[in-house]
């Protein structure tokens, strides 16, 4: 899913491969030292693959490894840009991937939209050692099915009696779900501190015959108890384990915007979370790329403008996250957000850092380049390359 280019001030992921500090030349370990980040690459080329496009990448600072999603490919590489190893063998959609604190395992969502199958892949990727592993034999790779996503999918919203199916302009799935895409652990909503919560961001129809695909849709999980939920993949005979309900159901007003939170993350030095998206369809809206929300926000029970109740008095009723107090502002609709890509790779590591992933390529030779980058906070540069932060 790769998005369209508009005519408008986008913030790019600058790639900067020749640094200077101050003038002076350094190599890459010479510049991290003196940058005070001696753990972290400032740049990192993710290989070139038969795959899909990046879809999102995850960072264990504490082992010094790097895993990038390529839909049907997981590579693993270390700090030193070696390639570690590879997982291959599904041909569902792998997208945005999340490391769990609690029991460094590599959680990612994937997506089999003909079977109505959605899942949290978990993966143990300790044991992703070589190049080729294969998924489908490899007691490493677990998933677990999330019932609410498939029931919301699958969704006759039309009243016709049955559901038409994955086809983006249909009148069905509620709210305009298409699956799966952000995961990312942090806090419950309304707090910044407690157990982390893995959360997942639905996938959205741009549909811009209705209204009631304006809001980005959050679920938040406990997954202490996953262990006995995960079941291999199975692909010619997908499996319905997993939580039958969630541990809360969030709404946040963002206008349109295609095919939902392609990236999420969690941020616990500013206690904000993120969401990267493909810039919507529908001219009244900005359309802006990236958005984000406070830890602390309380979730407030409100209208979900544009989704009819199902007694057809008014608007249904959700629990609503309000959109954080700066970045870009469209006067028109309140929104507010930042133009900067943020929907193939968003990945906070501390310390007010990100890494931010572009990508490129086609069919056969997709690649994906992170760089390090530092938050600012600005409405038109949110984040800047940490060289370019350090070299003043």
């Amino acid at each position: 899913m790769l998005s369209r280019s508009k005519n408008r001030a986008i913030v790019p992921v600058v790639m900067l491969f020749g640094m200077t500090l101050g003038g002076v030349g350094f190599s890459g370990a010479e510049a991290r030292e003196a940058a005070g980040l001696a753990d972290l690459p400032l740049t990192q080329n993710g290989g070139t693959w038969d795959a899909g496009h990046v879809q999102g990448i995850a960072v264990d600072r504490v082992n010094g490894f790097i895993y990038y999603s390529f839909t049907d490919l997981l590579a693993k590489y270390d700090f030193e840009g070696n390639l570690v190893g590879t997982l291959v063998g599904w041909t569902g959609h792998l997208g945005d991937l999340a490391l769990n604190p609690a029991n460094g395992k590599l959680y990612g969502s994937l997506e089999y939209k003909a079977d109505e199958a959605f899942y949290i892949a978990v993966i143990d990727v300790a044991g992703v050692d070589r190049i080729g592993m294969s998924a489908a034999t490899s007691p490493l790779f677990q998933t677990v099915h999330l019932a609410e996503v498939g029931r919301d999918y699958a969704a006759d919203m039309d009243g016709n009696g049955r559901f038409d199916g994955n086809i983006a302009e249909t009148l069905d799935h509620r709210y305009g779900a298409s699956g799966i895409d952000g995961v990312a652990f942090g806090p419950r909503f309304g707090s910044h501190d407690g157990p982390q919560r893995l959360t997942v961001g639905y996938g959205i129809y741009s549909h811009t015959g209705r209204s009631d695909n304006d809001h980005q849709v959050l679920l938040q999980y406990d997954v202490s108890e996953w262990d006995d939920l995960a079941r291999p993949l199975v692909e010619s005979a997908p499996h319905r384990s997993g939580p039958e309900h969630t541990d809360g159901k969030y709404f946040v007003r963002t206008g349109n915007t295609t095919y939902g939170i392609q990236n999420l993350a969690y941020d616990a030095d500013s206690n904000r979370w993120f969401m990267g998206v493909y810039d919507g369809r529908k001219s009244h809206y900005p359309n802006y790329l990236m958005f984000a929300f406070d830890a602390d926000a309380r979730p407030t029970l409100g209208d979900l403008v544009g989704v009819p109740a199902a007694d057809g008095n008014g608007w249904e009723q959700g629990l609503l996250l309000p959109l954080a107090e700066d970045g870009l502002h469209d006067p028109a609709t309140g929104i507010r957000g930042w133009n900067q890509k943020s929907d193939v790779g968003l990945e906070p590591v501390g310390d007010g850092l990100f890494y931010l992933a572009v990508n490129s390529g086609t069919r056969g030779s997709q690649t994906a380049n992170i760089i390090l980058m530092r938050w600012t906070g600005k409405a038109d540069q949110p984040f800047v390359p940490v060289m370019a932060s350090t070299s003043r």
